[in-house]
């Protein structure tokens, strides 16, 4: 019987959960409500935590103090999508919880620290939406207490809850008919009720297959790739300069008495006093680098082995006040960060001024770290964020605690059109709140949708849908059915005007060429010629294209 679980029972317990998540979140992202190939529940819960973990692994100390601490950033530093996003203030709550413990905790505390978990996790959602992982959680928490009291042994304790979260789990498509009528339940919740095997196998050293990713992104892409060559980030805060002297020579006409023991010797006592340290060389010539606040130090150590030779000593704080000088005097007021997937969208932003564009949409949400990264990149006192895709406006909201000197407006895009309407009425001239007000207005103009295929078999809106079909749908149905692309856009642009539209847009990606496209525009203005069509490469994944009337 385990009646309490200690610090390192505990790191052991959030590791197995996160790795239960990571071998079966494939099967999470397949419980996607619209049967399309963008779902992403699974990837983004399983990112959330590896972020979680990477954080927690980094952490020295034993104290549940500094681990639950580790383990909250690191789920909001990760936290990427909307079931990511919860998933971390669930963490975050039952960590607020755990961390004052001292030895150990029982399950009336763990009880209690899930009921912390569901309150934070409801807080930081504007409209809480029942029949979600909201739904799950908190089933569960209202009937922790009474199980922790029946059941002081956690092994036993977990098996109940774990019975209660399963029926909460099943009673979603209950609650949320979009669900019903996909024949699914709800992503998260079996997101969470996996996390929840985890740690029920931890205990009962159930072995789980698999090892978690500490990378919070597969195939992530350096800075260069992401932001473009300029993307050094100055340091506004000397305080964050944890070494002020950059201190370089050379070691010559060693001692007769020096080895090259002496030379790893005087390495590592470098390392005990900064940074960025290289100690290379042999008994003919070593040479030394390292950031340090007491650079006599590091000569005097130098001098026990040898003569020094090229002496520099740079003053790295008057530099870094500089650059802040240089950086404050060419602050702007207001910038602009965009987040799309596809190359011609990218440039489209661009061309529309847009400071920054960073990678994300469908399968690929940014964290809420990577969009204040992007943010802390732009040098701007404001900076309004367009998310672009309704999974990625919560990222957003979280990335304002992860920033500083800046204020991250977000401007809720559902979708890439509706971000172009929004930066298309940015004016440097006019104030912060206007330019937010005619942002958030000029997306309610935007009638969009999207075209792609079907993955499985379902019916839904009325379509009785099998595997291969293309289909259009817009953000929250799906409005047309085809056997070609070509006839599903035009069946999804009826569906979508209405007689206020003046322009139709059309974004080509996956698959599509040039020739096709223009080939289709041409039928949108044979079928449309009150309205000016034009086509653009969006280079976007999973969508065979976008479409925007205004």
């Amino acid at each position: 019987m385990q009646k309490t679980i200690n610090s390192t029972e505990f790191r052991k317990m959030v590791s197995t959960g996160a790795r239960m998540l990571e071998i079966n979140r494939a099967k999470v992202d397949a419980l996607n409500v619209f049967p399309v190939p963008d779902g992403d529940t699974g990837t983004n819960m399983s990112l959330t935590l590896q972020s979680a973990i990477k954080e927690m692994n980094a952490c020295s100390s034993n104290r549940f103090q500094e681990i639950c601490d580790a383990v909250s950033k690191g789920a909001l530093k990760g936290a990427r999508g909307n079931s990511g996003v919860i998933s971390s203030q669930i963490f975050r709550g039952i960590c607020q919880v755990l961390r004052d413990t001292k030895d150990s905790f029982d399950t009336k505390t763990f009880a209690k620290a899930l009921e912390a978990g569901t309150k934070v996790a409801y807080g930081a959602v504007s409209i809480p939406k029942e029949g979600t992982i909201l739904t799950v959680v908190r089933l569960m928490s209202e009937q922790a207490g009474k199980l922790a009291k029946k059941n002081p042994d956690f092994v036993e304790f977990l098996t109940a809850l774990i019975a209660v979260g399963d029926e909460a789990l099943a009673q979603t498509p209950e609650l949320l008919p979009v669900l019903k009528k996909a024949g699914v339940v709800d992503s998260g919740g079996v997101g969470l009720m996996t996390i929840m095997r985890g740690f029920l196998a931890s205990m009962t050293g159930e072995e789980v297959a698999g090892e978690v990713q500490t990378e919070a992104r597969e195939n992530a892409k350096t800075d260069e790739e992401i932001f473009g060559d300029n993307s050094d980030i100055i340091n506004l805060d000397l305080g964050e300069i944890e070494f002020a002297y950059c201190t370089e020579f050379f070691v010559i006409n060693m001692k007769q008495m020096t080895t090259l023991a002496d030379i790893d010797k005087l390495k590592e006592r470098l390392m005990g006093i900064g940074d960025c340290v290289i100690c290379i060389g042999d008994l003919e010539l070593v040479k030394v680098h390292v950031h340090t606040n007491t650079p006599g130090r590091a000569l005097s150590y130098a001098l026990e082995l040898g003569e020094l030779d090229r002496i520099k000593i740079e003053n790295m704080l008057e530099e870094n006040r500089a650059l802040r000088a240089k950086l404050e005097a060419e602050k702007k007021e207001m910038g602009m960060l965009a987040i799309c997937a596809g190359q011609g969208l990218e440039e489209i932003f661009k061309d529309l001024m847009c400071d920054r564009v960073i990678e994300g949409g469908q399968t690929m949400n940014p964290s809420a770290q990577d969009i204040a990264d992007a943010v802390q990149k732009i040098n701007a006192s404001n900076v309004f964020v367009f998310p672009n895709n309704s999974n990625v406006i919560l990222a957003a909201e979280q990335a304002k605690a992860l920033v500083s000197k800046r204020t991250i407006h977000v401007i809720p895009t559902k979708n890439v059109p509706q971000g172009f309407a929004a930066a298309l009425q940015f004016n440097p001239e006019v104030s912060v709140p206007e330019n937010k007000t005619n942002m958030t207005h000029a997306i309610d103009n935007v009638s969009s949708g999207q075209v792609t295929y079907a993955v499985r078999n379902t019916t839904m809106n009325g379509f009785k849908l099998k595997e291969g079909d293309i289909i259009g749908l817009d953000n929250k149905r799906i409005l047309a059915k085809g056997d070609d692309v070509d006839s599903t856009t035009l069946a999804l642009i009826k569906a979508l005007k209405n007689s206020d539209h003046e322009m139709i847009t059309l974004y080509y990606g996956n698959g599509v060429t040039e020739k096709d496209a223009e080939q289709l525009a041409d039928k949108v203005r044979e079928a449309y010629p009150e309205c000016d069509v034009e086509s653009h490469f969006g280079g976007q994944p999973v969508y065979y294209y976008m479409v925007a009337l205004e």
